[in-house]
């Protein structure tokens, strides 16, 4: 949201900061006493934030930026490894956002979210939001092939059928996942601090070309709407020029041969993709670019999951920096790698869920981030 100032200048308000500032305003209970009392409550009422196994940390984060802290679980596996999750405080009328990131072991984790979202569904919890920053099997979208499964379907069956009343996901690799589901879901976008990221680190990044890896990626380049409900291409953003990398595959995870449709000689080329996953795509995109004269070579990628290889092609490749959001852990791909920046995007979803509770638009996070 904007306010204007008494200049008539307009400023971005941070809502999620304001309300930790205020549950944070303490003052004496009486003139001789040394005890606080809280002007207003330390918690936002009637919210419970239960985390999953894959992503810890980002809970964290969300809960501080809340001005809160995460609710009670115990998840831990049976000897013949099935998963049991019990939670630890009562929900009964509360509104419950259970973090879980598709990453790890993906099939534990996503089991798991669907035994807590069943449960804390059957403790008479008001509205169950599972909060999923990397949707599991979106690659999974579409009957390609003859025999072929929609996995991303079946995940979004599964997960109404446990009990969740709302999802909230960020850069769903294919947008059209969302019709898979009817409840609510709210597609976030990493693009707002992915610009902020670019402008205060990237030197020169008004001479820079902004490069999608492969076509699929050309519709998130060029996609814009004067609808709020719809995020800017980031080139239009930033007001610079876009080329794209077609690629051939012989098959999944393997690029057969790529051609470059644009210039981006002597210019700063930043890549950007939703996701990474061995790193085959983008380092032979790097390579490419450079052979086309590019200055310096940027990637950038909302969904970092970087296995196998990935790593060691990153550290081979002519990247100036690789940079991710943490959405899934990133903590041990940066001890591996110094090129590996990255962007939090806690604080988006922390909005989120302040907007969501308060029955407030999230529109306004799809082109701003918060403070």
């Amino acid at each position: 949201m904007t306010k204007r100032n008494h200049s008539g200048v307009s400023e971005v308000f941070d809502f999620t900061k304001e309300f930790k500032e205020k549950s944070e305003t303490a003052e004496p209970c009486c003139n001789n006493c040394s005890h606080t009392t809280t002007k207003h409550q330390p918690r936002m009422p009637n919210i419970k934030i239960f985390s999953g196994s894959s992503h810890t940390d980002l809970a964290e984060k969300i809960a501080h930026r809340l001005g809160t802290h995460l609710g009670k679980v115990v998840s831990r596996k049976f000897s013949n490894q099935e998963t049991c999750v019990e939670i630890g405080e009562s929900v009964r009328g509360e509104d419950v956002y259970i973090v879980q990131s598709g990453c790890g072991s993906i099939n534990d984790n996503l089991m798991e979210l669907l035994i807590m979202i069943h449960a804390c569904k059957i403790a008479s919890s008001h509205r169950v939001t599972a909060l999923i920053p990397l949707f599991p099997y979106a690659r999974q979208d579409k009957k390609d092939k003859s025999r072929a499964p929609i996995s991303a379907k079946l995940v979004a069956n599964m997960l109404s059928i446990a009990g969740a009343d709302h999802i909230i996901t960020m850069d769903l690799h294919a947008s059209q996942i969302q019709g898979f589901f009817d409840i609510p879901v709210d597609n976030l976008y990493a693009e707002p601090a992915v610009l902020k990221w670019i402008r205060e680190n990237i030197e020169g990044w008004k001479n820079s070309v902004i490069v999608s890896p492969d076509a699929g990626g050309a519709k998130r380049l060029l996609c814009s709407s004067n609808s709020a409900l719809f995020v800017t291409s980031i080139a239009d953003r930033l007001n610079v020029d876009f080329a794209l990398i077609h690629k051939e595959r012989k098959r999944a995870n393997e690029v057969d041969r790529m051609v470059l449709v644009g210039d981006v000689k002597e210019r700063v080329a930043i890549l950007v993709d939703d996701m990474a996953d061995t790193c085959g795509t983008i380092c032979c995109a790097a390579d490419k670019l450079v052979m086309a004269g590019a200055s310096k070579v940027y990637a950038i990628l909302t969904h970092g999951i970087l296995s196998g290889p990935a790593l060691s092609r990153i550290n081979k490749a002519p990247f100036e920096a690789v940079v991710v959001t943490n959405t899934t852990p990133q903590e041990e791909h940066c001890a591996e790698s110094d090129k590996i920046k990255v962007i939090d995007i806690s604080p988006i979803l922390a909005e989120a869920i302040r907007r969501t509770h308060n029955g407030e638009s999230v529109s306004y996070l799809f082109s701003n981030a918060p403070l």
